[in-house]
């Protein structure tokens, strides 16, 4: 891993520059969210995306449009260039799988030629990280974040559909199987080739509350930086479930802390996000 990434910690002051790695930056750095990708090549239960100026929740996977990677060039132009920022993290992060989408790659092709120094940053749901990760390198990604809700396919198979993987629809313990040794994969590549990685964990009562540790044990293993265990928002076919209270969340975080920092400002943020998180 870049050594100058790697000695960085979210408790130093000599932090990493970036409002969803840092608590100490998560007030400081500006961020804006390019929602170039629409497709998604998986099927989370919890999950209902979103696109249209009607839809005004604050949550992932929701966003007011679709641009296009020129429109996209044209935004993070506006942020790069003319606002007085410091410092503008870039991200792609939806409203569908980034790396699932043509048009992301083409938005950070665009970016990278234009504003080589950028903090380019791409969320994911792994599947594909394994194929793309050096290719993500290539074109300056420095930060990644993968959303990791499980680590045994048992409990995959009740928190994922099914996943559309070469050209196949594949459900239940099979297709958790693949995501998940292709999500563990991807965090190790990334890590070794010197980004800087950040797992997210949606937790999810009586589904995987259990179950987060031992996520935090093997991401750790595989490299990952930080981990940020989420609360479950209910919708689609877990809208039955009840969020996780208060104090389990603070529980298990504070348990997967013994093993790996935690991040514990998470705005749950839009795929279309334009703000300091941190002054939301």
């Amino acid at each position: 891993m870049n050594q100058t990434l790697k000695s960085q910690h979210p408790n130093n002051p000599d932090n990493v520059h970036h409002p969803c790695f840092s608590h100490i930056y998560h007030s400081k750095i500006f961020r804006i969210h390019l929602p170039v990708a629409l497709k998604c090549n998986i099927k989370c239960k919890f999950c209902d995306r979103k696109v249209g100026v009607h839809y005004h929740s604050t949550r992932p996977g929701v966003s007011k449009q679709i641009m296009s990677p020129k429109e996209a060039l044209k935004l993070t132009d506006k942020y790069l260039l003319e606002e007085d920022y410091k410092e503008v993290v870039v991200g792609i992060a939806g409203p569908g799988e980034a790396l699932y989408n043509k048009e992301t790659f083409e938005t950070l092709e665009l970016i990278n030629a234009k504003h080589p120094d950028a903090q380019l940053c791409v969320c994911t749901n792994g599947l594909l990280l394994t194929k793309y990760s050096r290719r993500l390198f290539n074109l300056g990604v420095k930060y990644i974040t993968i959303t990791i809700n499980a680590v045994s396919p048992i409990i995959g198979k009740n928190i994922y559909s099914h996943i559309n993987y070469n050209k196949k629809k594949i459900r239940g313990y099979e297709g958790a199987k693949i995501l998940i040794e292709n999500q563990i994969t991807g965090v190790k590549q990334c890590s070794e080739l010197g980004m800087l990685v950040k797992v997210n964990s949606v937790l999810i009562p009586k589904v995987n509350d259990f179950h987060i540790f031992e996520i935090t044990k093997k991401i750790k293993e595989a490299g990952a930086y930080i981990h940020n265990v989420m609360p479950l928002i209910p919708l689609s076919e877990l809208s039955h479930v009840q969020p996780p209270t208060c104090d389990l969340l603070r529980d298990v975080r504070n348990q997967c802390e013994s093993i790996l920092p935690q991040f514990r400002l998470c705005k749950q943020c839009r795929a279309d996000a334009c703000s300091i998180p941190g002054l939301e």
